[in-house]
């Protein structure tokens, strides 16, 4: 029998990065919040690939940071290797990259969680999701309660009488518990409607081998909410003792770890390594003679996979010019010789998936422990929500991570983030908080997903921002910790560090600008070695840093007054202050470096936000402007662009519809 067991001003659906961000942000910004889960033991699970950070993932994990969330502090306490990808490549591209204990980042943020005031972690699995008009609401008060004084308090005093005050939720578990909530946020991974597939097998399940969110599904039909399929996919992981690890690449973390966050409490450490083998000829012969048992090329998956991920089988196929694949091979942790085979994705049958295993270098007497597999699930068209991850028309439910169509951690953490603030502000009567894509790659991606929506899983890549040279990794701090601060998620002890950091950048910079490198013979034999001309007169350190064979390291044993903008102390290492001059260092050649391309890129930013600031009204009738595109109505209708800067960026909204908006609004204005 069904019973009120407590009210929230949040409740999230899902524990997996996105859950997480969200259930903290909230808590966080004072609101009484709840986090569902199926399993209590599965809380920030990396079913995929035990791996946090990479190529504008990076950016994410330290954007993230910079608006106090929490994944970059768990990855920099739990990875066991550090790597800075695109090193050979300009800094705009820059990302760091960790191989992380999986089991060890689940423990931690399920203590997190635990352990955080105004949250409840709570296993169940929600089974039904209403709203909640005047009349279910005397209906839900009739029904019996633990806690009964408490609960119907706190729901009382978010109600007017007689009437919802704000929008209302009910959430139902399996175990008939009956909660309400205030905003909802659905972050359900691939749970929901989860199927797996392996061959000619298939099953309802979540990710390895949990229970699915079948119910939920039907009920937010009900509600409602359209959703459609997506898929994904994992690879095997194998037993490090059945590999030939000698035939193996070895793939060595950098000898100068970059943190992804900016606590400086403790230090991360390399403590693993990774391996690089080859797919050859056999393995491509018996993939292509097995092609028609795989569910993907037999029509049995109706989900549309990952462009930018593909299976071993897709890559096959639609590479038949390539000789070989390159594979990753990756420690699940320090605890467990189990390693994950990245780049070899399938969902072939389990006797097939073995054998082209064992075709390939080190993998020859492999043992498997878990099958690769696919997985189908249901998500949402994330052109029905708000840039605020709000729906449209549905107030006080919000959507983040794989339920909105992405795929990844980090772009998952990034929207939990997000909607966690946002049903916060929500519930205090606050405007949403958003994020435009000059400011940084989470505003990329939600405006990517709001606006442009997305017809398969959705990653984030560096080449999707336009202003990439000033979202870097490295300045992720600079660009989002105020807002951060404002918020009250960063401490005001984290952001007067900003303020002396950013002005030691600027003393550095303008330092740079004035010292004078004299001609002497030693200096030109430096530049000569690096390829670039010597000097005959003096000339700024400023000036010699722009030069791309050149850097700050080069140029120290000539740069004699050079100073140390941290030093050594009681409470800072000489490792810390070496790694935070480091950091001043990097960022102000940077900026010269890069001085003219960056100012130009401000100065497109500048007129993107004029578009920006140019308001359309909520209730604007696109059906009753003249001259606008019958494909062009159809598509603003359905988006509700806030912004004529918005607007030109839908697909099917051509630059002459935008005149005729612009038109429309100056007339209006004169009406």
């Amino acid at each position: 029998m069904k019973y009120y067991a407590g009210h929230y001003e949040v409740a999230v659906i899902g524990a997996g990065h996105a859950g997480i961000e969200a259930g903290l942000a909230a808590a966080r910004l004072g609101c009484r919040t709840a986090v569902f889960t199926i399993s209590a033991d599965w809380v920030g699970n990396m079913p995929c690939n035990p791996a946090i950070g990479g190529t504008s993932k990076g950016h994410l994990v330290r954007e993230i940071d910079a608006l106090g969330g929490e994944m970059a502090i768990a990855a920099d306490k739990n990875l066991i290797q550090s790597r800075m990808l695109n090193l050979g490549k300009g800094p705009a591209v820059h990302s760091p990259r960790a191989q992380i204990d999986r089991r060890d980042y689940s423990a931690y943020m399920k203590r997190v969680l635990e352990s955080t005031e105004n949250l409840d972690l709570r296993q169940g699995e929600i089974v039904d999701l209403v709203q909640v008009d005047s009349e279910a609401l005397q209906a839900l008060k009739t029904l019996p309660t633990t806690d009964a004084e408490e609960a119907l308090a706190k729901l009382a005093t978010a109600q007017k009488e007689g009437e919802v005050h704000r929008p209302l939720w009910q959430l139902t578990t399996q175990l008939e518990a009956v909660y309400t909530a205030e905003a909802v946020i659905l972050a359900t991974g691939t749970f929901l409607g989860g199927r797996i597939y392996v061959g000619d097998v298939s099953y309802a399940a979540g990710p390895d081998g949990l229970f699915p969110a079948t119910e939920l599904s039907g009920s937010l039909q009900r509600l409602g909410v359209q959703t459609r399929r997506f898929k994904t996919g994992t690879p095997s992981r194998v037993n490090a003792r059945s590999v030939d690890l000698d035939k193996l690449e070895v793939q060595y973390g950098d000898e100068k770890l970059v943190r992804f966050s900016d606590d400086l409490s403790f230090t991360p450490e390399n403590k693993a390594v990774c391996y690089i083998t080859y797919t050859g000829e056999e393995t491509r012969e018996i993939i292509l003679a097995n092609l028609e048992r795989s569910p993907l090329y037999g029509g049995k998956i109706e989900g549309i996979g990952p462009r930018y991920c593909p299976s071993i089988e897709d890559k096959i196929v639609r590479f038949p010019e390539k000789e070989r694949h390159q594979i990753f091979i990756e420690p699940c942790g320090l605890h467990t010789d189990e390693l994950y085979l990245q780049g070899l994705s399938s969902s072939l049958p389990e006797d097939v998936q073995l054998k082209f295993l064992r075709t390939i270098p080190g993998l020859e007497h492999v043992q498997v422990i878990r099958t690769a597999y696919a997985i189908e699930y249901d998500c949402v068209d994330p052109t029905s929500l708000f840039p605020s991850l709000e729906f449209k028309d549905f107030p006080g439910l919000f959507g983040a991570g794989q339920f909105n169509g992405s795929s990844g951690y980090e772009e998952a953490a990034a929207q939990g983030l997000i909607a966690g603030i946002n049903a916060a502000l929500k519930v205090q009567g606050k405007e949403p908080f958003t994020l435009d894509r000059a400011s940084s790659y989470i505003g990329t991606l939600i405006d990517d997903l709001v606006t442009k929506g997305c017809n398969e899983p959705y990653r984030m890549m560096t080449s999707r921002s336009e202003y990439r040279l000033i979202l870097r990794q490295d300045n992720a701090d600079q660009r989002l910790l105020r807002y951060g601060y404002e918020l009250g998620l960063v401490s005001k002890e984290r952001y007067d560090s900003l303020l002396e950091k950013e002005a030691f950048i600027a003393k550095e910079i303008k330092r740079a600008r004035t010292v004078v490198v004299s001609p002497t013979e030693a200096v030109n034999a430096v530049l000569v070695s690096r390829e670039t001309s010597p000097i005959d007169s003096g000339v700024k350190l400023a000036d010699l840093l722009k030069r791309p064979q050149l850097n700050y390291d080069i140029l120290e044993p000539f740069d004699t007054t050079r100073p140390l903008y941290y030093e050594a102390s009681e409470t800072r290492s000489e490792a810390t202050a070496a790694y935070l001059n480091e950091q001043i260092f990097f960022e102000a050649e940077t900026e010269l470096k890069y001085e003219g391309y960056i100012r130009r890129q401000k100065a497109q930013v500048k007129e993107m936000r004029r578009l920006e600031d140019v308001r359309l009204p909520e209730d604007i009738d696109y059906t009753a402007i003249d001259g606008l595109r019958l494909e062009a109505r159809e598509k603003l209708a359905k988006i509700k662009p806030r912004s004529i800067g918005q607007a030109s960026r839908i697909s099917g909204v051509s630059p002459a519809d935008i005149s005729v908006l612009l038109i429309y609004l100056e007339k209006e204005r004169h009406a």
